[in-house]
């Protein structure tokens, strides 16, 4: 028996080790704390597919890996010996922030030395960072909050539950366009919160914020004191125009604004785990302090990568004409069904299945008859107090395959879903 009590730490991870195999997957909020894949293995598990599996249920780009890589990792493999420091090489550090001038309309030059870090890609940036805006915030009105997009990106939620902060999901929905309402936040609310997520283009909805919505949310983290981390993975993956940048709406001292951005999507490098972070130099300051402590160092020979990648646009217009080529092909198989809208940004299609029992239901029925592998969106999101998940009514699909593959998922699709 386990004796009765709190548990934390080592204590739990003891606990979990040791618990019988649960006979069962868990429910409701217990489900939700779990990863969306980890739900998505137990949804399907059961099922065998009813044709030739095609996964499109993971935002993994599946595009070549640009020419120039290999021959940049074997000209600096001997770096490997060596321990870099955490903030990044002198060379990544001016390639990121000459990229950002070059990209974006930018109030001023970024300082390389001081307004921009080397990340392990984006997702233990965007977790560390609840943390040290917790610390850079000082006391709040109340107990801490931090502000996340719902449906959202799990390293939101993971950071604001290490941080202890409360974590407050904000629906983003069709009604307001697939992004917070601003309007509904109430001064109370702002005035605890530390830390506001925003992804832009958003996964999964690909809904991009303009510059209007920007310099608002701006100007709230102003007033009220807390961080904005500007969550711009996808900005490189658009239909027709380059989504704006929070930096560019953030006032020559870039004060409460960060930006976050990697090479996974645009230059389909997920496994070389090399992002970036800029902006608020004061809270750059107190981040590095935390990653000395608690984050790997990006190895040198792979910011060399980076440092090339930045320099070359012609694999990401590339890649980015790759993926419209999809999208083509989204808007003649799908046509109008699902309220399918081709998104403004990003890689995923965000359908809606309602009519089919939802998204578990879709995705169970695309698997078992098409061997089609898609993401409930409920999995992404939460379920609020009133027992509404804004995204339980959708898929989401990966258009990350080949065009072939694509098509072909696709067609399976609609077949089954009609």
């Amino acid at each position: 028996m386990v004796p009765a009590g709190p548990v934390t730490g080592i204590t739990q991870s003891v606990m979990f080790m040791i618990a019988p195999e649960r006979e069962s997957p868990p429910t409701g909020r217990a489900a939700e704390a779990r990863s969306a894949f980890a739900r998505l293995n137990d949804l399907l598990a059961p099922e065998k597919p009813g044709l030739t599996p095609i996964s499109l249920a993971v935002g993994e780009p599946q595009h070549p890996v640009p020419p120039f890589v290999g021959p940049v990792l074997a000209a600096n493999i001997k770096d490997f010996n060596r321990y870099p420091a955490n903030r990044g090489t002198d060379a990544f550090r001016q390639a990121v922030t000459a990229w950002l001038s070059r990209r974006y309309a930018l109030p001023r030059p970024l300082d390389p030395a001081n307004e921009a870090i080397v990340l392990a890609g984006t997702r233990e940036g965007l977790f560390l960072a609840a943390l040290a805006a917790r610390q850079h915030a000082g006391e709040r009105q109340g107990k801490p909050a931090i502000l996340i997009p719902n449906p959202f990106y799990a390293a939101y939620g993971a950071g604001a539950a290490a941080a202890q902060c409360e974590a407050h999901y904000l629906p983003a929905t069709a009604q307001n366009g697939f992004l917070p309402d601003l309007d509904s936040l109430p001064d109370a609310l702002l005035a605890r919160s530390v830390a506001f997520y925003l992804a832009s283009p958003a996964n999964p909805q690909g809904s991009v914020a303009d510059a209007a919505y920007l310099a608002r949310l701006i100007g709230l983290a102003r007033r009220f004191g807390f961080m904005l981390f500007a969550d711009e993975c996808y900005s490189e993956i658009y239909s027709s125009t380059p989504p704006p940048g929070a930096l560019e709406h953030a006032g020559p001292d870039y004060a409460n604004v960060v930006v976050f951005n990697s090479l996974s999507k645009r230059s389909n490098l997920a496994g070389l785990r090399v992002g970036f972070a800029a902006g608020d130099r004061s809270f750059l300051d107190r981040f590095i302090e935390l990653r000395n402590v608690s984050a790997p160092q990006v190895p040198t020979p792979a910011q060399a990568v980076a440092i090339a990648a930045y320099g070359d646009e012609v694999h990401v217009e590339e890649n980015r004409a790759l993926y419209n080529a999809k999208f083509d092909l989204a808007d003649q198989i799908l046509g109008g069904r699902y309220g399918y809208k081709r998104p403004a940004g990003g890689f995923f299609l965000w359908l809606d299945v309602s009519a089919y029992g939802g998204g578990e239901a879709a995705a169970l029925k695309l698997w078992r008859e098409a061997g089609v592998r898609v993401l409930p969106g409920g999995y992404a999101a939460r379920t609020d107090a009133q027992g509404t998940n804004p995204g339980e009514r959708y898929i989401r699909v990966a258009m990350v395959q080949d065009r072939e593959t694509t098509a072909e998922a696709l067609h399976r699709l609609v077949a089954v879903l009609t």
